[in-house]
């Protein structure tokens, strides 16, 4: 089973080597972490900064905000053709009011 690390501990560790140059080698020892995974966490924090980790089963929030919009696309997407049918049965049928 694969052991979960907190958000502050990897953002500690990330600021250990990125900000009090520490090497990577010695924070994964003194942590007893793989050292790839340390590099891996320095790299994702560097990247997204505060919207880092955001944890199993989260989404960042930009990721967020695009499966809304394409969730609404398609809502409105099934709209359209909706009201494209119900426009050509009213055309065809002028009378059924």
């Amino acid at each position: 089973m694969a052991k979960t690390y907190s958000k502050d501990f990897k953002v500690h560790a990330c600021k250990m080597v990125i900000e009090d140059k520490l090497k990577p080698q010695v924070i994964a020892e003194k942590f007893c972490i793989n050292e790839v995974m340390l590099y891996r966490w320095v790299n994702e924090y560097q990247t997204y900064g505060a919207e880092a980790f955001v944890g199993k089963g989260h989404q960042k929030p930009a990721d967020a905000e695009l499966k809304r919009l394409r969730r609404e696309n398609e809502q409105l997407k099934m709209e359209n053709e909706i009201l494209k049918k119900a426009a050509a049965y009213f055309a065809k049928h002028p009378d059924s009011e």
